[in-house]
């Protein structure tokens, strides 16, 4: 196995003799780098006594100096560092493995892994007569009843030539490792807040004075600070994984990639430490190849923030499949955070961007306002009504329609990118659009810079001291769809009407040249307009967009959504959604305020 060594260059050990020292393992390098504290230990003792002030000056530098680790290794590197060669020439340090979290039921069979190894090497070493070699095997099965595992039982530091020790130590280290005669090791368990979580294994040079038996309590509480900071470690490492799979569920996988308009996000958190935060996005494609566009941020750095922020992006998400106007929405998340709790509340801006008529509808909830970069480059701050933070309760929220320019780009972010203890959110803001504006510039008037591209400059205009805040970055590029590519009719709900919606959609199939799916598209659009027909009372509607597919929209006012089932043979109907799901690429039905939509896109020849 390989050796664990640790360098304490500057340190002069019995008979000033000078120190040499190996490399740590790969693993326990970056480790080492981290949490390694230059303050290097006193000189190790040479008189066989110590004084009763001198052990407890010591345990209190030592205990810390381990409790200065956070994770699980700087916490094992604080024991070697403190120990090594103050109180022992080498150390062994063994850790269940897995290690149990919390309450839940250790791993069987009981088995420890070498975490670490640290001893002190002498020039001369190789010429000594008994030298010390503190290896072991790396994995470890304790047997259950077997000497070891009484030991680890019995909690209490002991010597290595005690009787339990001498069956214990070849069981822990493996057979035939030498190890030095006398009180020169100390076998001590580490014990956490429930169990036994692995041992330490402190050992003394031939040439140095052996342990003493108030050493065994100086061992003793070196395993004990060790086991309980393991715990803690071990139990933040597990509520960090939560938090960050948390964190990870509530914000969207992917971005969708609807008609018209595409889609770039970014997330940073405040810190490593902090990962976990209320900001949030989210891009949900609507009815008639529109998309909604959502930010928000909800108050405060914890799980409950996080988890208030999905319940709020649920709670969006469900609204906007009810096709309800960005007011209406925002009202309906206002009344939600006040049903969670009296202190629940979040900014928020909620859009709606319609690529046939190019203009997109926002409504906000005290948060800042989105910035539009235009194509030939000038970037402004767009003037939206800012409203009261959701959660306030009683405050109305207005909502604004904007034009959307095709190659416009509109930038939502939260207030983390543009507040922070240098400046505040307004300056913030300004630097912001003029950070847009010179980023267009590299790019030129005719061109719009790359989404991806432009979200990474972006968040390059922080600074070192900017990140007091996690942030969420969502940027649109409005492309649009043009007037040349729709055809909208309007159908009376009439037996006629399939027909006539037949010759409707030839005719503008022949128009862009693409007579060759006229059959498929003429069968299709007739079963849709026949179902719709058959439930409609007002004048069902009927539109062709043509982007990279061709898509077929039928709307009417029967909020009953269709089902697709399977025929029996003597039936007459119920096969129009059959053939829609074989013939069509793509297809849904989709709830609105005026009744439904179904539609279906298939393939467009290039």
């Amino acid at each position: 196995m390989t050796e664990h060594i640790t360098s304490h260059e500057g340190r002069q050990p019995t008979a000033a003799r000078p120190l040499e020292h190996t490399r740590p393992r790969q693993q326990d390098t970056d480790v080492a780098a981290a949490g390694a504290i230059p303050a290097p230990p006193p000189t190790p003792p040479t008189s066989p006594a110590r004084s009763e002030g001198d052990r407890l000056r010591f345990v209190g530098a030592a205990t810390r100096r381990i409790a200065r680790g956070i994770d699980l290794d700087e916490i094992v590197l604080g024991l070697c560092r403190a120990t090594v060669p103050t109180f022992s020439d080498a150390i062994l340090v063994f850790l269940r493995d897995p290690l149990p979290v919390g309450d839940e039921r250790p791993a069987v069979p009981f088995v420890l892994r070498l975490r670490r190894t640290d001893r002190l090497r002498l020039v001369d070493e190789e010429e000594a007569e008994e030298p010390l070699e503190p290896v072991a095997a790396e994995l470890c099965e304790v047997r259950s009843g077997g000497a070891l595992a009484e030991v680890l039982r019995g909690v209490r530091p002991v010597f290595g030539d005690s009787a339990a020790a001498r069956l214990a130590l070849p069981e822990l280290l493996g057979p035939d490792r030498p190890m030095p005669n006398g009180h020169r090791t100390i076998l001590a368990p580490l014990r956490g807040r429930r169990r036994v979580i692995g041992a330490a294994v402190f050992v003394r040079r031939p040439d140095r004075p052996a342990f003493e038996p108030n050493d065994l309590l100086v061992a003793a509480q070196l395993a004990t600070h060790t086991a309980l900071g393991i715990d803690k470690a071990v139990l933040y490492g597990r509520e960090a994984y939560i938090a960050d799979e948390l964190q990870r569920t509530m914000l969207p996988d992917s971005l969708p990639q609807p008609t018209g308009v595409r889609l770039a996000s970014r997330y940073l958190p405040a810190a490593e430490t902090a990962r976990v935060g209320g900001d949030w996005y989210d891009a949900i494609p609507l009815p008639g190849s529109r998309v909604a566009l959502v930010v928000g941020d909800v108050m405060g750095h914890s799980m409950t923030s996080a988890a208030i922020m999905g319940q709020l992006r649920t709670t969006a998400q469900t609204l906007a499949q009810l096709d309800l106007p960005p007011a209406e929405v925002l009202h309906h998340l206002d009344e939600q955070a006040q049903r969670l709790g009296d202190d629940r509340m979040a900014t928020c801006l909620y859009a709606v961007y319609d690529p046939v008529v190019h203009r997109i509808t926002i409504a906000n909830a005290g948060h800042p306002p989105p910035v539009l970069l235009h194509l030939g480059g000038r970037a402004e701050v767009l003037k939206v009504p800012p409203g009261a933070p959701i959660g306030v309760g009683g405050v109305d929220f207005e909502a604004v329609e904007l034009d959307a320019p095709a190659g416009a780009t509109l930038l939502f972010y939260t207030d983390g990118l543009v507040e922070s203890r240098l400046r505040d959110v307004w300056t913030g803001i300004e630097q912001l659009r003029e950070r847009l504006a010179a980023t267009a510039e590299l790019t030129g008037p005719d061109h719009s810079p790359p989404l991806e591209a432009l979200c990474d400059d972006v968040l390059d205009m922080l600074g070192p001291g900017d990140r007091d805040d996690d942030i969420a970055l969502l940027a649109a590029r409005f492309h649009g769809i043009a007037p040349s590519d729709v055809a909208y009719w309007f159908l009376d709900p009439e037996e006629q009407a399939p027909g006539r919606a037949r010759r409707l959609v030839r005719t503008a199939l022949e128009r862009w040249g693409l007579e060759d799916l006229s059959d498929s598209m003429e069968l299709l659009v007739s079963e849709v307009v026949t179902n719709a027909v058959r439930y409609a009372e007002r004048p069902v509607t009927l539109r062709l967009l043509r982007t990279d597919v061709l898509r077929c929209e039928v709307g009417d006012d029967s909020p009953q959504l269709p089902r697709q089932r399977r025929a029996r043979e003597t039936d007459e109907g119920g096969r129009g959604l059959f053939l829609v799901n074989r013939l069509a690429r793509r297809w849904g039905a989709t709830r609105v305020s005026t009744g439904k939509v179904v539609w279906f896109e298939v393939a467009a020849p290039h």
